[in-house]
């Protein structure tokens, strides 16, 4: 399907901020994806997702969900079970959509690291084999993250795909705050690198991007920006795309949505030529 483009959620621009509306905008703006964001909980029904599904079809626009924030993997009774429903019912709703992939903030990194990973690992496995045995074909991806204090680093996310079922979502603007670091063709181009020594060709034939301008503390992330006014080297992530003929999805996280998927589109076309 190549390098697809769009937005986390319905563009600003849509007619209406549903999601029907949203894929519509999409389409109309040359754009070949969208992001359905159930961060505040999944609050779309089964009828409403066959619809979204049927006209994400109709148009050829590709969809993934993003899970609810709320999600904590690396906990017990009732904060983990809720986390697990949280999660299958994302998932579930998104395969009505006909969406690929789900998008996961795993949790948080309370105690060492290489425990908090096996937990992790364990939790996923088991929401994958729930789904399996429930016809759902959908791939659970985990977040990079922009804290410590969060699970996701970026060898934490490719080390997760062990799991049957799990695949990396790489937000580059989370790595680049999180260290300073991963601003640079070179840098881009490391990370496109050890996605494939991982995960072969076909990593990079289906990667997972999120995308936007970032501020940033010795801490990590603090909020999105729009490209122009962060220090966020999007030229040079366009050309590493092309450097590496990646091809997935890429969806932008910033607070301007299409204005900056539209302007990441038009870079990686002209470094294309």
């Amino acid at each position: 399907m190549g390098l697809l483009f769009g937005t986390a959620g319905t563009p600003i621009s849509s007619k209406g901020n549903d999601s029907l509306s949203g894929i519509m905008r999409i389409h109309e703006l040359g754009l070949g994806c969208m992001e359905l964001e159930f961060v505040r909980g999944v609050k779309m029904g089964e009828r409403t997702a066959q619809k979204v599904g049927e006209k994400a079809k109709q148009l050829d626009i590709q969809l993934s969900v993003h899970a609810p924030y709320y999600i904590n993997l690396n906990a017990y009774g009732e904060t983990l079970i809720k986390s697990r429903e949280r999660i299958l019912n994302s998932a579930r709703i998104g395969d009505i959509c006909g969406a690929k992939s789900v998008v996961i903030h795993a949790g948080f990194c309370k105690g060492k690291r290489e425990a908090v990973y096996e937990k992790m690992k364990k939790e996923l496995i088991a929401i994958v084999e729930q789904l399996k045995n429930e016809g759902a074909v959908i791939v659970l991806r985990i977040e990079t993250m922009g804290r410590y204090s969060q699970f996701g680093t970026f060898e934490e996310v490719l080390d997760i795909t062990e799991g049957e079922g799990v695949l990396p979502c790489i937000d580059f603007s989370h790595l680049h705050a999180l260290t300073g670091k991963f601003n640079s063709r070179d840098e881009f181009a490391f990370v496109l690198t050890r996605v494939e020594d991982k995960l072969g060709r076909k990593g990079l034939d289906d990667m997972h991007i999120h995308v936007s301008g970032i501020e940033y503390s010795d801490k990590g992330e603090k909020r999105h920006l729009v490209f122009d006014e962060s220090d966020f080297k999007y030229t040079e992530l366009a050309q590493a795309f092309c450097d590496f003929d990646i091809k997935g999805m890429v969806i932008s996280e910033s607070p301007n949505l299409e204005i900056d998927a539209l302007k990441l589109k038009k870079e990686y076309e002209m470094s294309k030529k």
